[in-house]
């Protein structure tokens, strides 16, 4: 059965993903995977909200959209479970970082099956958000009473992540 890959083999954040080759049609990635993330924007867009809390990433990292996705669902769950529609939630990364993956065989007899570090350029298993340090990963635009419901469910979302993160929040200057 295939399984992803664990979170942290994808997640330090190296240099970009490029091929030189002397023929020119192989120094591209021929085919992006679909981003799992559905939406960036959640709940009541146009209300002035007093109050945003986010969460921040405290070292460069790389984030996978299987992981975005998890935590959105699970923030926007939460936040609709207990404040009801009485809040904005907005997704600030974009995944468009190519992952590649190769494929390694075990076995008897993988060794005459596979080129092993010869040609291993991967093929693409998914994507990624690459983000810098102190980055705005969720922000969350609530009234003065739900800013621990924001918490917690920001706080809920930090396991489906690699890295640490903290959580602030401040009031919104109009």
């Amino acid at each position: 059965m295939a399984t992803l890959r664990r979170g942290h083999c994808s997640s330090p954040v190296k240099r970009a993903y490029t091929r030189k080759s002397k023929y020119r049609r192989k120094n591209y990635i021929r085919s992006v995977p679909t981003n799992k993330v559905i939406r960036y924007d959640m709940g009541e867009k146009s209300k002035g909200f007093p109050y945003k809390v986010e969460i921040k990433v405290k070292a460069p990292i790389q984030i996978r959209h299987n992981a975005l996705e998890s935590c959105r669902q699970i923030i926007n769950r939460h936040l609709a479970r207990l404040i009801g529609t009485d809040y904005y939630l907005k997704l600030n990364v974009y995944p468009h970082q190519i992952i590649r993956e190769n494929k390694m065989l075990s076995g008897a007899g993988s060794d005459r099956l596979q080129t092993g570090m010869q040609r291993s350029f991967g093929t693409p298993t998914g994507v990624a958000a690459r983000l810098k340090k102190n980055q705005t990963i969720f922000s969350v635009k609530v009234t003065k009473e739900n800013i621990n419901h924001a918490k917690t469910a920001l706080k809920k979302s930090t396991p489906r992540m690699p890295g640490q993160f903290s959580i602030t929040f401040a009031e919104i200057k109009k």
